[in-house]
């Protein structure tokens, strides 16, 4: 993670000479449940040891935010009275907080900001939901006395995506993010918010990101097209059973989904037959952890990057190339990770392959696209913190 020295350097030099505090939230993967937390499903994700990490101060003023993102070399100062806010898309992040955070309770008032980040951008570990994370947190500690719950911080990093960035996202970015745990993964219900820690320490394996470095961009059509899908599934689905109490894909049957399969076209209900089963698939993985069976993990895996690739049709050609390579070389586990249209796999790898996987991946990789995957081993961390 960044060194503290790296962000306070900065923070000193771009404002009045005086620190602030320092705050850290990580980015996040996730094992497995893809699309399933805004259909009211259940995710399976952990923090990990990569983070944005930010130094904030009151600046004495009413309303005036001076922020710096020390990675761009890019300052922008704006007043939260402006109901416009800021044009600058990171900016934005830091104004959107700033007002769901006072709309839960938060008197915010004018602060500086000086942020870095390691998090890979466009890998699909949630670089975004980090930099709400963080900030959030830091509001709540410099004006909120931290009397602001963990669910606060949250749901208020989702509404900063919603209302100000424009991407339709679910919960479960933001609160792996606020959560997270060292040495443990977690499945979090969507629907009720309920969530259970899972130790995960797998003896033998080891989890490895393969960054395709193919950027993606989920804010407009792709991903929010998706939630349409599924979300007029459910629709007709409701219309023929309107006493089943049905909200979203998590209370549908498979006959049930079988029924609406012609009115709702073939994009739709394909998109809405993965999210079921994706469903059912995460709770396959947790059985077999309470066990300790990898090799049923890593199955579940391979079927939801199928899935991801064929039905819900958010993958791409890297990607797909990246899987079967694990393929090739024995991997337990491999599977497209994020929101999809690029980023990386993740890999639950045995060690005794570990090394020639990686060298095959390259090589392969770096053959037909020209260049190599970034490699990336994933340590499962804590969330969202005080530093300093």
């Amino acid at each position: 993670m960044i060194e503290i020295e790296q962000v306070r350097s900065r923070f000193v030099k771009h404002f009045d000479g005086k620190t602030g505090n320092v705050y850290a939230a990580p980015g996040r993967i996730n094992l497995i449940g893809e699309h399933t937390d805004y259909n009211g499903g259940y995710v399976f994700p952990g923090a990990v040891d990569k983070a944005v990490v930010a130094e904030m101060r009151a600046n004495g003023t009413e309303d005036t935010v001076m922020a710096y993102a020390i990675d761009l070399k890019d300052r922008v100062d704006f007043k939260l009275s402006d109901s416009e806010g800021p044009r600058t898309s990171w900016a934005r992040y830091i104004y959107g907080v700033a007002h769901e955070m006072k709309k839960r309770g938060v008197a915010v008032k004018g602060f500086n900001i000086a942020f870095s980040s390691d998090i890979p951008l466009g890998a699909g570990m949630s670089s975004s939901a980090a930099m709400t994370s963080c900030f959030a947190y830091g509001l709540n500690d410099l004006f909120g006395d931290n009397q602001a719950s963990q669910w606060d911080l949250v749901l208020a990093g989702q509404a900063t995506e919603h209302n100000y960035i424009g991407v339709n996202c679910g919960i479960m970015d933001e609160f792996a993010s606020v959560f997270g745990k060292a040495g443990c993964l977690m499945r979090l219900d969507c629907r009720s918010r309920e969530f259970e820690y899972f130790p995960f320490k797998p003896d033998g394996y080891r989890l490895v990101l393969l960054d395709s470095v193919v950027k993606h961009q989920l804010a407009g059509s792709p991903y929010n097209d998706r939630r349409n899908s599924c979300e007029n599934v459910v629709k007709h689905i409701q219309a023929r059973y309107p006493d089943d109490n049905i909200e979203t894909l998590r209370d549908c049957t498979w006959k049930q989904l079988e029924e609406v399969k012609d009115e709702v076209g073939e994009t739709d209900y394909k998109r809405a037959h993965f999210v079921m089963g994706e469903r059912e698939r995460v709770l396959t993985v947790c059985a077999a952890l309470q066990v300790d069976d990898y090799e049923k993990v890593g199955e579940m895996m391979y079927q939801t990057h199928e899935g991801l690739s064929k039905e819900y049709e958010v993958s791409c050609e890297e990607l797909d190339f990246l899987n079967q390579i694990a393929r090739d070389n024995g991997v337990t586990g491999s599977r497209i990770m994020g929101g999809g249209f690029g980023g990386c796999t993740i890999n639950l790898v045995r060690n005794d392959l570990y090394q020639s996987f990686i060298a095959d991946a390259k090589k392969r990789f770096a053959e037909k696209y020209g260049h190599e995957p970034k490699v990336i081993d994933v340590v499962i961390g804590d969330g969202a913190r005080r530093l300093c």
